[in-house]
């Protein structure tokens, strides 16, 4: 019996086999399936890779020399006259269609040739899977064969013009898409035409029920999820930290409203997830409009119903279709835009092409919402999951609506419907939008609806685009006969790398990729057509398209990873609706951020609006189809105001402690000093850049900062090792030069130097390469500063200098009066040291796909004060979140301690910062079992602390604002306000904390979610540890956002990667582009052991 080959066609679907081709003929018992499965599957696969086939003939090429034929001359589909089994290679699936004109009708007379794909479904030749069947040579077994079935019908669809969401059944009047649309306006219409093909009901016994597929243990990890979304499918996943109370009850009560709105929907309302597959494969943008025409025309088939497309895979629908399993042909106008011929202009009028799709629409599964509905009612079952599927189905439907009429990046909507786009320079603007996401609380199910703002890429053309984002070129409209030189030709390509563009030169829905510039210039340029003839890429464009190129001298971009492709810059134009990844300026980013300021009254009022406009959270009727009624009210609450600790400051000041009463919170060092002060005797000063009038300020400055720090009972020398040096600023750009210089400056300390002070005339890239030489190659702490301080040298300036620079020579400057054993005494105890640690990771430039990410853990190592933490930082796999090297830095940090405080910790407070709630049960499987291994090799034995691990977010969009009835309703709430009820998790162990005072704007509180508690902390423990760390930061006298542990974690992170930043980096090749292998992860250099257990980050 001859071999079976194992196959599998994805991650849910059944295991099949196929029978090796071989000279004997296999039986039917030899198959591990009914015959009949294998002859519907290769019906859907050759009807997918006809149809794929053709579309990639009928693709636009760039220069035109591999048409097979012109698109715009391009015959109906549905007519078989002008079409060639060879130009059509759906017809070379039909060798008896093809001859149908030769052959004799079996009734009599001479067989009709078929004009569309009805006649050819309906006609009288073999039945199409028959066809199929034998076009895959595969074995006939006609004894054992069921009878053959009913071909599947294709049914005609009049053509109808795309019509507005206004005509879907059930539905309101709908606003056209306005930004989503392409910039060219839309021309001719063209015959659209959908061809449906429902599975016949006799080939349910066939159907394959991928839901019920069993997953294979080590398969369990990869395995996705029925909405694409991965799930960890170990039986052995650890449940969150549960809420070990009703919450606190420490501090004053508050009222409080919070941007969530309840969200009340029928348990009983079952939801049908299909499985939608487009070929080809289609834009977001054009898969919704083929959606909406399909719900517009095949209303019968889909059973009446108003089904949400995520614009990808998911399609939910309230009502089940009459068919599991249903195919669409559909033709869809395309608009595509087209320029005049008049040179350099960029004025378009828009035209009208058709392009065809196959949908297939299959039945994934039937979601009950009664799961959810007991997740968020029964708190007391632990062993109950959250509902994914459900939950996001839900989401779906509520982003429906105004999707439609927006621009979706991640979870945030943006339209120039709220509000008119904004120029922040650079070839970027600013626009307003709206987050919302669905939660799970402890009142119920709530829609958390924020205001947002983010950078979008100006869509412009490239030449005008060029002159905004890059200073060198804003000439460049009037000077068309320049070049670019080498470092020019960097900024553009480094300006437009990767950003979608479309051409003005001919009709096309194309969007292209930019991933380089030509090394030659366009008139330079030539490729051969098919014949061989060489032809100048200038006279092509002047032949084919009438066109004279303007910029002969600019280079071409190329849009193509591996083979050369070219397109002029003056005939290209950026696409509209694309987020900048860029790294915005300062001066971009101070626009941006003014306009997403706004105060609290202000901010409240715009989420209220948010919830009643046409295209809000709330429009449309699929909330109504879906049986889902959302609250227009924000959610009301009792929050806490904790009360701030009592501080202590250094024994040689007049004042030796202080409560921070003030609004904000914030204390002063005014007749008091650090509470550990450091001596530093030999430091130095290098200035660069500035002017000889700023060069004479430096002697006030040192004297200044000196009188400064004797009066915080700081010791800095008065006199420094050498005198002061002056530097021109482009002795930053010389990295051999800058290490020279500052070895010279170490020596003459012989070698001990301890504080070098920087004075930059501005900022300054080579910033990166003096860190990472003071630290990494001589290791001295730096202290870096600006001219434009200097000119002030206000007393606020001066104290801040004072403070970092105690902190990085190893004081500190305050502690808290009671300590920590004195403050919550059933948790710590002054004879067994507890250690905090907190952790982060910090991953490179959107754009970067090279560079690594850093980690970056820290330990505090001294107790009870714990105020003093030393770091550990390593280079990890490129945007990997998860921290590679966990269980070897908390060994490390672990070590560091004993040997500080003498005793190894008895509990381990864990802060993690930067991780979403998609990666918990990562962080739990792999982080937190890194840290108990770190703790099980060290040699002391049988060493077990008992660990916290708790997640700080800060990247969320929950906003609390003091209730109208209140007196201050126009103010951020106060410092210490904690809410751990109503908007929190129903059953896990979390709190918002809004520790600081919001200056600007609106205040964010920080989310605390504890995954694992092996110290039973209470609610009121846990919140008020935090709080009173966050008064002990030592960059500031006030309290910070960020619980210390992370918010340190954050800067070490942050500096390890200014250690990959060199001004002397060579730029990657275009050949560079196109990678095999994933990024070499490049280690970090060591840091010197007279900084290493410092605290140099801060």
């Amino acid at each position: 019996m001859a071999a079976y080959v194992p196959r599998r066609r994805g991650p849910c679907r059944q295991r099949t086999a196929r029978p090796t081709m071989g000279h004997k003929t296999l039986p039917l018992a030899s198959f591990p399936f009914h015959p009949f499965s294998l002859l519907t599957r290769n019906l859907e696969m050759a009807q997918k890779d006809a149809f794929r086939s053709w579309q990639r003939r009928e693709l636009d090429d760039l220069h035109g020399e591999n048409y097979l034929f012109d698109r715009c001359r391009l015959p109906q589909i549905f007519t078989w006259r002008t079409l060639s089994p060879k130009a059509h290679p759906f017809l070379a699936i039909f060798p008896e269609v093809k001859k149908a004109s030769k052959s004799r009708n079996p009734i009599g007379g001479r067989r009709t040739r078929p004009n569309n794909l009805v006649e050819l479904c309906n006609s009288g030749h073999r039945p199409l899977h028959e066809m199929f069947y034998s076009q895959r040579r595969c074995q006939d077994h006609p004894a054992l064969l069921p009878l053959p079935l009913t071909p599947p019908l294709l049914l005609y669809i009049p053509p109808t013009p795309l019509a507005p969401l206004s005509t879907l059944p059930r539905s309101k009047t709908h606003i056209q898409k306005s930004i989503r649309n392409r910039r060219p306006p839309a021309a001719e219409p063209s015959e659209a035409q959908v061809a449906l093909l429902p599975v016949p009901q006799e080939m349910e016994f066939v159907r394959q029920k991928t839901y019920s597929f069993p997953i294979r243990e080590d398969d369990a990890k990869a395995a996705p999820s029925l909405n694409g979304n991965p799930k960890l499918m170990s039986p052995q996943v650890m449940a969150a930290a549960r809420r070990p109370d009703h919450g606190g009850t420490e501090g004053s009560a508050i009222s409080l409203l919070a941007n969530h709105f309840l969200v009340r929907f029928d348990p009983k309302q079952k939801i049908f997830h299909y499985d939608v597959d487009i070929s080809p494969r289609p834009t977001k943008e054009i898969a919704r409009k083929i959606k909406r025409k399909l719900v517009l025309e095949n209303s019968d088939v889909l059973a009446g119903a108003l089904p949400v497309y995520d614009g990808r895979k998911n399609l939910y629908s309230s009502v089940e279709f009459q068919d599991d399993r249903i195919v669409f042909f559909v033709n869809l106008p395309i608009p595509t835009s087209q320029a005049p011929d008049n040179g350099d202009g960029f004025n378009m009028f828009g035209s009208q092409k058709s392009k065809l799709f196959r949908v297939s629409i299959r039945l994934v599964s039937k979601l009950s919402g009664e799961d959810l509905n007991k997740y968020i009612r029964e708190v007391e079952n632990e062993g109950l999951p959250l509902p994914q599927d459900y939950l996001q189905a839900l989401d779906v439907v509520l982003r429906e609506s105004s999707t439609e009429n927006s621009i979706s990046v991640g979870r945030s909507l943006y339209s120039n419907s709220m509000a008119e786009s904004k120029d922040i320079g650079g070839g970027v603007v600013g626009l307003r939008g709206f987050f919302q996401s669905l939660r799970p609380t402890q009142q119920g199910l709530a829609l958390n609806v924020d205001f947002s703002v983010t950078a979008f890429h100006e869509s412009i053309g490239i030449i005008p685009y060029l002159q905004k984002c890059c200073r060198s070129l804003k000439d460049l409209s009037e000077m068309k006969t320049r070049s670019l030189c080498e470092e020019e030709k960097k900024e553009v390509e480094k300006a437009l790398k990767n950003i979608r563009i479309f051409v003005s030169h001919r009709a096309t829905d194309q969007r292209y990729r930019v991933y380089g510039l030509t090394n030659e210039a366009a008139e330079d340029l030539s490729f051969r057509d098919r014949d061989g003839t060489s032809l100048s890429l200038v006279e092509y464009y002047k032949d084919q398209y009438n066109h004279e190129i303007q910029f002969k001298n600019l280079p071409c971009l190329q849009i193509s990873r591996s083979k050369p492709c070219y397109l002029p810059m003056e005939l290209c134009m950026v696409c509209e609706g694309q987020k900048f990844l860029g790294k915005l300026s300062d001066d971009q980013t101070a626009r941006i951020l003014k306009m997403g300021c706004q105060k609290p009254a202000e901010r409240r009022h715009i989420i209220n609006r948010i919830m009643k406009e046409e295209h809000g959270p709330t429009s449309g009727l699929y909330a109504q189809e879906f049986s889902i009624n959302v609250s227009r009210e924000m959610t009301q609450l009792r929050g806490r105001v904790l009360q701030p600790p009592k501080l202590k400051l250094g024994d040689g000041g007049l004042i030796r402690n202080i409560i921070p009463n003030r609004h904000d919170r914030q204390w002063n060092f005014l007749n008091s000093h650090v509470a550990e002060s450091s001596q530093i005797k030999n430091w130095a000063l290098i200035s660069f850049g500035g002017s000889l009038e700023q060069h004479f300020s430096i002697p006030n400055f040192m004297n200044q900062l000196s009188n400064r720090c004797e009066q915080f009972g700081i010791m800095l020398n008065r006199k420094t090792v050498i005198a002061p040096s002056y530097e021109p600023m482009k002795l930053l750009n010389n990295v051999s030069a800058l290490e020279s210089k500052l070895r010279k400056i170490h020596e003459c300390s012989s070698g001990n130097l301890q504080l070098l002070v920087c004075v930059m005339e501005k900022k300054h890239r080579g910033y990166a390469d003096l860190k990472r030489i003071a630290e990494t190659g001589i290791g001295v702490i730096t202290q870096c500063c600006l001219y434009a301080n200097l000119s002030k040298l206000n007393s606020q300036f001066l104290s801040n200098l004072s403070l970092k620079i105690n902190a990085k020579l190893g004081g500190s400057n305050v502690v808290l009066y009671n300590t920590l054993p004195r403050e919550i005494p059933r948790m710590f105890t002054d004879h067994e040291p507890v250690i905090f640690m907190g952790a982060d990771v910090t991953h490179p430039h959107p754009l970067d796909d090279s560079s690594p990410s850093i980690a970056a853990v820290v330990g505090s190592m001294n107790w009870p004060a714990a105020n003093k933490y030393v770091s550990r930082i390593r280079s990890q796999t490129h945007r990997q979140e998860i921290i590679e090297e966990l269980e070897q830095m908390v060994h490390e940090l672990l070590e560091d301690f004993f040997v500080s405080v003498r005793k190894l910790p008895s509990k381990i407070i864990f802060f993690r910062d930067g991780v979403s709630e998609t990666q918990f049960h990562k962080v739990m499987k792999h982080e937190l079992q890194a840290i108990k291994k770190a703790c099980s090799k060290l040699p002391s034995g049988n060493f077990k602390p008992a660990i916290t691990f708790a997640v700080v977010q800060k990247r969320h969009h929950t906003r609390l604002f003091l209730n109208e009835k209140d007196q201050f309703s126009t103010e951020n709430i106060p410092p210490g306000t904690v809410v751990d009820t109503v908007i929190t998790h129903p059953r896990e162990f979390d709190f918002y904390l809004c520790s600081h005072w919001g200056m600007k704007g609106t205040s964010r509180p920080t989310h605390y979610h504890v995954l694992w508690d092996e110290n039973s902390f209470k609610s009121d423990e846990f919140q008020k540890l935090i709080h009173d760390l966050c008064y002990t930061f030592v960059r500031c006298t006030k309290p910070v956002s960020l619980v210390p542990p992370a918010y340190y974690a954050h800067l070490a992170a942050y500096r390890g990667r200014l250690y990959l930043e060199r001004t002397d980096s060579v730029v990657l090749s275009r050949s560079t582009i196109c990678r095999a292998a994933p990024p070499r992860t490049v280690p970090l250099p060591k840091l010197k052991e007279s900084v290493k257990k410092l605290m140099f980050y801060c």
